[in-house]
């Protein structure tokens, strides 16, 4: 797939999700397969840009390229103004946020929100396409609601104003995450428009993945949730895609040492006490459906430096099974019940 200048690697991107998608993931992913990574949304509100969590979402130091970063805001000259600052600090294509559900976002008029003013989305669109010398992308849902579908005309607004590609998200706002995605609404789209289409939501394996991309003739598919704890389905998804076969699970030693790796650059990200909380959603994600996930996870929130958390999870694994073991994963009840601790949902919040 082609973006701009950009030929990616394949056709496998991670969806933008706040709370989730920062540095460490977005260069876990791309190493275990991932085509593309849109960062964190980043606010278009200039009051924040010096705020601590604004400069993280916006680091970019060392990742693989093609660097993408996405903006959210209600106001076209503060969105074209946000995309001008973060393309002078590295970004190299810019996606406007016209998806995220959070009722914080929708109630500044940013994100989906945006879908219910449709005039506002095309001087948004021209603005932000006008302002930077990049390629711009846009990130939307089917609409605001079941009764206000609005995908066909954004996607044609989103053409003529020179929008590079268009990720569609096939649930309107009201549908939040529940039901089921409309892979309708992303064929007819792709249908209608000559720019790249990427298809998002509901892919959460390698034969949906392909039969996704085959039914909507989409140029890619955007994973997001199902990636949470499960970075490695990128190269399970390019395996099955290349060779019609299922790649083996990973093994208890590979999984070990991945999730050791992440939560190390988590920990050099953030430092001790943020690393060691932010830490605790990615480990439990990590360990749903394993084996004593669950009584595992409720000691875990317990531990407060990243020390302790780090050889929890260590001695947890060794308890999984030899290194070459295959995991297995098992539906059980106290899985089914447990929330995830402080996991929640926040890695759901910016997911367009």
């Amino acid at each position: 797939m082609q973006i701009g200048p950009y030929q990616l690697k394949n056709r496998l991107i991670v969806a933008p999700m706040a709370g989730v998608t920062d540095r460490p993931f977005r260069m876990l992913c791309k190493r275990l397969g991932a085509g593309m990574a849109v960062s964190e949304m980043i606010t278009a509100n200039k009051a924040l840009w010096t705020t601590t969590k604004t400069l993280r979402r916006a680091d970019h130091e060392g990742e693989v390229e093609p660097i993408v970063v996405q903006i959210a805001g209600g106001e076209p000259g503060m969105l074209a103004e946000a995309a001008r600052l973060n393309v002078e600090h590295g970004a190299q294509i810019i996606d406007i946020n016209m998806g995220c559900p959070a009722k914080k976002v929708c109630n500044v008029a940013a994100g989906s929100a945006l879908l219910r003013d449709l005039d506002n989305v095309g001087r948004i669109l021209e603005a932000v396409v006008k302002a930077v010398d990049v390629p711009v992308t846009l990130k939307t849902r089917t609409g605001w609601s079941r009764e206000l579908k609005t995908a066909l005309t954004v996607a044609k607004m989103a053409e003529e104003a020179g929008i590079a590609a268009l990720a569609l998200h096939g649930r309107t706002r009201e549908d939040m995450y529940r039901g089921e995605a409309e892979y309708d609404t992303i064929r007819a789209v792709k249908q209608a428009v000559s720019i790249p289409v990427v298809a998002n939501g509901d892919i959460d394996s390698p034969a949906k993945a392909r039969s996704v991309l085959e039914y909507t003739g989409a140029d890619a598919i955007m994973i997001g949730r199902a990636a949470q704890g499960r970075p490695w389905i990128f190269r399970e998804i390019q395996h099955y895609l290349e060779t019609g076969e299922m790649l083996p699970p990973p093994t208890v030693g590979e999984i070990r040492e991945l999730m050791l790796g992440h939560l190390d650059e988590l920990y050099r990200f953030y430092g001790e006490y943020s690393g060691c909380r932010i830490a605790r959603k990615h480990i439990a994600w990590y360990t749903k459906g394993l084996a004593g996930g669950n009584a595992f996870r409720q000691q875990m929130y317990k531990l407060e430096s990243t020390d302790e958390q780090r050889r929890a999870v260590g001695e947890y694994f060794g308890l999984l099974g030899g290194v070459d073991d295959r995991l297995s994963y098992v539906v059980e009840d106290e899985d089914r019940m447990d929330g995830g601790g402080e996991a929640g949902a926040e890695g759901e919040a910016g997911c367009a």
